[in-house]
């Protein structure tokens, strides 16, 4: 494939400079925890459903301890005595404590070491969930191939789980290869998981757990007619990342959205809250074999895609230094970036060709995930479509990990699935026509895209230096990403934050996180 002439010796230099920054941030959350975190705990242990009200019996317990001022020491320890004391499985004690029937925040009635080796039995359960749900999926995928990257990536929005079917089954017959299920609009504000199948939704579709096990069972299905393995794709951004996460590995999915920038700067969600949140469910992603993908490709349409280029590149460093802190493999980071320079721009084709052959070159390991033209779209669909033409070209040609459909209708409404068949033609059209181009050409050693991929990573380091200097938070705070301030202790969500206490109890982390170097080493 061509190359650009890159300065090994800097790169590495700017990946070190990286994982410092991930370091800074990291050292805060080993001492935090938060609400949604807790509640993952209790969904991993097998606590789910809702009361009278309609609560998740999550939140409900998660409450009752803090309005106990018992939080801090984490919920762990304080269900595996409840459980101690019911004799029953995680559901029915959940529901035991709802109805006040068994008390629910006293861990003295019972010896310490029979509450640890009750949570030591609840994380072992809890952990070998997850390796469950890589097992399968790797015996689908021996089944039914993984189709050659790019992968088409595209995203289904009607708001009913069950037409998402219909939709995503129409989307694979016309090749798609991953099919994401939108999120209905806010989702990401809200502090719990809905629950149960929902067929409403307001720009997409509910995240829950019934969901995705439909619409995994939907994308069996045609897997199995096309005979290949078709990708599931959601979002767990928001205020309930490792919820989310311990709910998608349960069903089997397959990738999510996973990135706490995209939530700090974009849904205005406390930093503390999401860097603390993210951490945990990247663990459970590595584990579970979900791929993560990043939101890199947001700050483009915030801030000018050429100056700004090089905050791209920095993030995507720092993103792969914190998922490694999560023990996440390369080929578990979809890293983000797009298509979004203004098309009337002189050789706007060679900034773009520079742009992703340099982040080919940076991640040559990682599936990136290439995002297609929307900044400049217009309701002229011919042109918009002559746009997403030439995002087809650039991926195939510098070969992209995940290719996100470009939607002709993009600058008009909710696309149609005509619309997306249009999408897909074009896409299978050029990924056909061009397949070998990438390994055809050679990039001039002074010429435009070598000079341009230079100048970016130039700017990336001077860039990671400053970040080094000031921290990552306070840079959030100064505005450095997508021209967007967000404050320290600002935004939704910083309530639910806590300090750990001295004798905090979260086995399934611990243990995750003493595994971790053992599957970060492996191909398992």
């Amino acid at each position: 494939m061509a190359q650009v002439p890159l300065n090994q010796d800097q790169v590495d230099r700017l990946k070190d400079m990286a994982s410092e920054i991930a370091d800074q941030v990291q050292s805060f959350i080993a001492k935090h925890s938060s609400v949604s975190a807790e509640r993952t705990v209790l969904r991993l242990y097998g606590v789910d459903g809702v009361d009278s009200e309609k609560t998740p019996l999550p939140n409900r317990l998660v409450d009752i301890l803090r309005e106990k001022d018992r939080l801090r020491s984490g919920v762990s320890s304080c269900f595996a005595a409840a459980m101690l004391a019911s004799g029953k499985d995680a559901q029915a004690t959940a529901e035991l404590i709802v109805q006040g029937k068994i008390p629910f925040g006293d861990t003295s009635g019972f010896p310490r070491a029979d509450i640890l080796k009750k949570e030591e039995e609840l994380a072992e359960n809890a952990v070998a969930a997850l390796d469950a749900t890589r097992k399968r999926k790797r015996e689908k995928q021996e089944k039914w191939p993984l189709p050659e990257e790019p992968w088409r990536y595209i995203i289904i929005a009607t708001g009913n789980i069950y037409e998402d079917c219909v939709q995503a089954q129409s989307a694979v017959m016309a090749g798609a290869d991953m099919v994401a299920v939108i999120r209905s609009t806010a989702q990401s504000l809200l502090d719990y998981v809905p629950y149960g199948p929902t067929t409403e939704g307001f720009g997409g579709t509910f995240a829950t757990q019934a969901n995705f096990r439909i619409i995994r069972q939907a994308l069996d299905e045609i897997s199995q007619k096309e005979g290949k393995y078709v990708r599931l794709v959601n979002y767990s951004s928001g205020l309930c990342m490792a919820e989310i996460a311990a709910c998608a590995s349960l069903e089997d999915l397959d990738v999510l959205l996973n990135d706490s920038m995209y939530g700090i700067l974009f849904r205005d969600i406390n930093m503390k809250r999401t860097f603390i949140d993210q951490y945990f469910s990247r663990l459970i992603c590595s584990r579970a074999k979900i791929l993560i993908n990043t939101g890199e490709d947001n700050y483009l349409t915030t801030s000018d895609a050429i100056e700004n280029a090089y905050t791209v590149t920095a993030s995507q460093l720092i993103n792969e230094a914190m998922a490694k802190k999560a023990f996440l493999k390369e080929d578990l980071l979809g890293l983000g970036h797009a298509f979004e320079i203004d098309p009337e721009v002189e050789n706007a084709f060679l900034y773009e060709l520079s742009h992703a052959q340099l982040a080919r070159q940076l991640f040559p390991n990682s599936p990136l995930k290439y995002m297609p033209p929307t900044k400049y779209k217009s309701t002229d669909i011919f042109y918009s479509h002559c746009l997403d033409t030439m995002f087809n070209l650039a991926s195939i040609t510098t070969r992209q990990g995940i290719h996100l459909a470009g939607i002709l209708t993009e600058a008009i409404h909710t696309p149609l699935m005509q619309d997306r068949y249009q999408s897909l033609c074009s896409i299978n059209y050029v990924f056909n026509i061009a397949r070998g181009l990438g390994n055809e050409i050679e990039f001039k050693r002074d010429g435009f895209v070598a000079k341009r991929a230079q100048q970016v990573l130039d700017e990336a380091e001077h860039f990671l230096k400053e970040l080094r200097q000031v921290g990552l938070m306070e840079a959030i705070a100064q505005g450095k990403f997508a021209n967007i301030t967000r404050s320290l202790d600002g935004g939704k969500g910083l309530g639910g934050v806590f300090e750990k206490a001295s004798d905090y109890s979260n086995p399934i982390m611990e243990k995750l996180e003493e595994d971790g170097v053992i599957h970060a080493s492996t191909n398992d």
